[in-house]
């Protein structure tokens, strides 16, 4: 992807099970999971930069000791600030006297961080701003310590609006309108009455009050709790966190939108948002690693019994998000390997039909470095067929009687694809330019590229792996991928065209700022159909007045007309770049879907590329979106 898109939270979870002595004596330290904490977080940056958090539970605190500790940053490069930060004071306690290197108690009493328990969250911004406040994860405090709650998550609710009004109709005064703040209270509001009921419970039965309070910090359920809590959700979620007494949790949405792994061994239950970093900061296999099922919930008891329960009918159809598959997600997990290669490849046919199947004269590369899995999977895919070429040329002059050393060079040496690294994208440019002309200007350096490679003769094709809003594409890649005069650019997206908004973690919700969506109006108006914005907007406030549940999206009207090679052809004279000096040509391809869904088979959310949402709240999003569009409404339609 060769714009920034703000997206998917990362989150993660360590959880010890034996005493910190153990991990001191075995590891050297009994700081071992607040460093694996960091390490996961560290191997899941890629997931967020606009803030990180992270929170610590003690056990076993004597009364009048605090035992829950947090710590967050939305500064630079905020995860680093927090570990020195934190470690910063660890080392004073340790300069001062105040701890005993080599005596546990005496750190674990004196230094917040050492713990039994742990939590982090790395934070893209699709709600709520960029403030400290909003940052997970979420803490909310009380005396009592199973009223203490601890959360943070990858996710984004639909219908935050009516989970706010549901918290008002229960009498309370919610401040925050973000679905992190709604999603605390509606869960804390829960959790408080699970502890009085049973509170109640255990007084009417003649419990003693200290008994009781023992009895409430094993017995509390937080399966029950998720199960009320959860029933009005509409959205994708996969959430992590914790209680005072020390149980702890993560669940995952039912349609399996927002992925989660955990692991658990003799030593520690660990959780993330992506598989890799699990196996690679704890050395384990893949098979050891298991996948959270949609709506269930994953319980570690303070007593360290683990609990795996429903909390939430899981959809028999998983609509897992795609673009993890495609984008979001690090590389470096085997299958996504295996399906960023697939998708690659499975653009061949139509790159092929681009070139006029002149590979002789065709240089190969890919943009941005996101993409370059994609490369290796579109160039093997190329050698493959290539080797079947000249094998079965070769068989049939042999056959023939016709097989020489003149044909074999010929087939040998000529017709093969050519891989190069072309362009390569500079440090992020400083935004202290205050007119846009000039800003643009900046922009369009923000790739280089590798000169003397590409002939005039040459077909140039670059794979990306997605073009959401076109921007970078039409200001500043083509523009200095035609300063290298190739015959002609073909930029081809593994990624079919993203056409609708997401709602469930993805920062893109602006209908007029895809690309596919501003083809599909230029289309409109060129062939008399203008007056059809009128009717899907009509249709869409209709949709969205109703009483009822209304489960359609207006705005595949909008394409129905158009093929998606006709929407790739205006995009492409959309993205050209004027004022060049350059008379090529420009192509622009997409993945198809049938292409998608082949090289990603498990994971079928693709509401962005399709239209077809998996709950009611999108449909409300993709019909809101287009009001805005057409009311010239700027910013988010959830």
């Amino acid at each position: 992807m060769s714009e920034l898109i703000k997206h998917e939270c990362g989150v993660a979870q360590v959880r010890l099970k034996k005493p910190l002595e153990y991990f001191a004596e075995k590891y050297g330290t009994p700081l071992y999971g607040y460093y694996k904490l960091f390490l996961l977080m560290e191997k899941q940056r890629n997931r967020g930069q606009d803030g990180a958090g992270v929170a610590a539970i003690k056990f076993d605190m004597p009364a009048g000791e605090p035992y829950m500790f947090r710590e967050r940053s939305v500064k630079t490069n905020a995860l680093d600030r927090i570990f020195k930060d934190t470690l910063k004071q660890y080392e004073k306690l340790q300069r001062n006297g105040d701890i005993l290197p080599d005596y546990v108690p005496s750190i674990k009493s004196k230094y917040d961080f050492c713990a039994e328990y742990y939590m982090g969250h790395l934070r893209y911004g699709t709600s709520g701003g960029y403030s400290l406040s909003v940052c997970h994860p979420f803490f909310r405090r009380s005396s009592w310590p199973t009223k203490n709650l601890m959360l943070a998550g990858n996710f984004n609710m639909t219908n935050t609006k009516e989970l706010n009004e549901s918290l008002i109709a229960m009498g309370q005064h919610p401040i925050f309108a973000t679905d992190t703040q709604a999603l605390l209270e509606k869960v804390g509001y829960h959790l408080d009455e699970a502890h009085d009921n049973l509170y109640r419970y255990l007084r009417d039965e003649g419990h003693d009050a200290r008994e009781i309070s023992e009895r409430i910090l094993g017995e509390i359920d937080l399966v029950k709790v998720f199960c009320k809590a959860s029933k009005s959700w509409d959205g994708g979620y996969a959430l992590i966190g914790a209680i005072g007494n020390g149980d702890n949790f993560i669940l995952r949405d039912p349609l399996g939108i927002r992925p989660v792994f955990y692991f658990e061994d003799d030593e520690v239950f660990a959780s993330a948002s992506e598989r890799a970093p699990l196996m690679t900061i704890f050395n384990k296999q893949i098979e050891d690693i298991e996948e959270v099922p949609p709506g269930h919930i994953i319980v570690v008891k303070r007593s360290g019994e683990l609990i795996n329960e429903q909390f939430k009918e899981p959809n028999p159809e998983r609509k897992q998000c795609s673009f993890e598959r495609i984008y979001f997600s690090r590389g470096n997990d085997a299958d996504i390997y295996k399906e960023r290669k697939a998708l690659g490849a499975q653009l061949s046919e139509q790159v092929l039909k681009e070139v006029g199947h002149d590979l002789e004269n065709t240089v190969v590369s890919f943009i941005p470095n996101t993409s370059e899995i994609g490369y290796f999977g579109f160039l093997e895919k190329l050698r493959v067929d290539r080797r079947n070429q000249v094998k079965d040329a070769i068989l049939d002059a042999q056959e023939k009687g016709e097989l020489s050393e003149e044909l074999l060079d010929d087939l040998i040496m000529k017709n093969w694809p050519r891989g190069e690294k072309i362009a390569h994208k500079d440090q992020k440019l400083r935004t202290f330019i205050s007119t846009e002309n000039s800003r643009n200007e900046m922009a369009t350096h923000v790739y280089d590229v590798t000169y003397g490679i590409v002939q005039k003769t040459d077909n140039l094709v670059c794979i990306d792996d997605s073009i959401v809003r076109g921007t970078t594409l039409r200001k500043s890649i083509l523009k200095i991928l035609s300063s290298l005069n190739p015959k002609k650019i073909i930029i081809a997206s593994t990624a079919p065209q993203i056409r609708y908004p997401d709602c469930y973690g993805i920062d893109m919700s602006e209908l007029g700022k895809f690309i596919a969506f501003e083809a599909a109006i230029a289309l409109l108006r060129e062939v008399g159909k203008r007056d059809m914005l009128l009717e899907v907007y009509r249709k869409c406030i209709d949709c969205l007045n109703s009483e009822e549940s209304c489960r359609i999206n207006y705005v595949k009207e909008i394409y129905a007309p158009f093929t998606a090679e006709q929407i790739s052809k205006k995009i492409a004279e959309i993205v050209y770049p004027q004022d060049r000096g350059w008379s090529g040509e420009v192509s622009v391809v997409y993945q198809s879907i049938e292409g998608l869904r082949k090289a990603l088979p498990d994971h079928r959310g693709d509401w962005y590329f399709t239209g077809d949402y998996p709950t009611q709240g999108g449909y409300r999003v993709v019909n809101q979106a287009f009001v805005n569009y057409y009311k010239k409404s700027t910013g988010r339609s959830y």
